[in-house]
């Protein structure tokens, strides 16, 4: 099949090893894949992956033992855990230590004609949810993990920094649900954009220190430090990104201010989905192209460029 590989370097290959079935998972042919703030991390040597990237995706099943599935359009849990140790005996399955995470920790993913996973991570999408919308329902996910984790108040005065997809899926999603973050960036053009959704939105060096809630979704090692210096003490900072670079951090002033950190990564499906299907969420006009797997290295390098947001791309 074709596939896009890291290994180190970023390169497409036509002849690559098709996915063999394996018991109690089933075979997914990609419909569209989305690239996002993780992928070009792992381009740029995060987690030392090698592999086939992608993680976002809508695709159809052609190869299953599950009956309900067979001929389904799916989205998928990107974690495949083991189901036995005592995290997944927990209900901790996200964070089981022997996991494969699609397209980023031991297991291949979207970026190719054809991918597999569990049968139990697989839901099926109704067709009320187009490709275009079922591809952001993981990482709207990732956005509504946010509620899961913390008690937001709607009189909180919260900064999501960072005008990247993340970032702007974040406070899309707030807006949804009745909050009125203020989206930082340092790209004008983007934030323009962002305005004219109807997001309130701000230089990020222009912010000043107060806020109760910071979303960290820059995507840069910096981004703690810059949310432990606009937070209020005994605020809150929730750190959405992930980096290839480390940080130097001095973390005395989340002690002396008393601040609670808060790591946020995935979310469970069901919310975004029915966010994505009633039409409270519509991140489409977030889509800045649509380019075939053939072009997938330029598909990369437009996703790093602004003012663009989320580029997909179809096998």
């Amino acid at each position: 099949m074709r596939a896009l590989l890291i290994d180190p370097e970023l390169t497409l290959h036509n002849d690559y090893p098709d996915p063999a079935p394996a018991p109690g998972e089933s075979i997914v042919r990609v419909r569209i894949a989305g690239i996002c703030g993780t992928d070009l991390e792992l381009a740029r040597g995060y987690m030392s992956y090698r592999g086939v990237p992608g993680h976002e995706f809508v695709g159809e099943v052609v190869d299953t033992q599950t009956g309900a599935l067979a001929g389904r359009r799916v989205v998928g849990e990107i974690n495949a855990a083991c189901g036995r140790c005592v995290w997944c005996q927990d209900g901790l399955g996200r964070h089981c230590p022997n996991r494969t995470v699609l397209g980023i920790l031991g297991r291949d993913g979207a970026f190719a004609e054809y991918l597999r996973l569990p049968d139990e991570n697989l839901i099926a999408l109704s067709d009320s949810i187009t490709d275009e919308l079922g591809v952001f329902v993981e990482p709207v996910a990732a956005a509504y993990e946010i509620f899961e984790q913390s008690k937001l108040r709607r009189d909180h005065k919260i900064a999501v920094l960072g005008d990247g997809r993340l970032g702007a899926l974040t406070a899309i999603v707030l807006r949804a649900e009745d909050y009125a973050p203020l989206l930082a960036g340092h790209h004008r053009d983007k934030l323009d954009r962002l305005a004219a959704l109807g997001l309130e939105v701000q230089l990020e060096d222009r912010l000043e220190p107060g806020f109760d809630v910071v979303i960290d979704c820059t995507g840069h090692s910096a981004g703690l430090n810059r949310a432990l210096a606009l937070v209020r003490p005994r605020g809150k900072i929730i750190l959405k990104s992930t980096a290839a670079a480390g940080a130097s951090l001095n973390l005395a002033k989340a002690v002396v201010n008393e601040i609670t950190i808060v790591g946020s990564r995935c979310g469970r499906f069901a919310p975004a989905i029915a966010a994505l299907a009633s039409g409270k969420v519509d991140p489409r006009p977030l889509i800045s192209a649509v380019l075939p797997l053939d072009d997938a290295p330029a598909a990369f390098a437009a996703a790093g460029r602004s003012p663009n947001f989320k580029v997909l791309l179809k096998p």
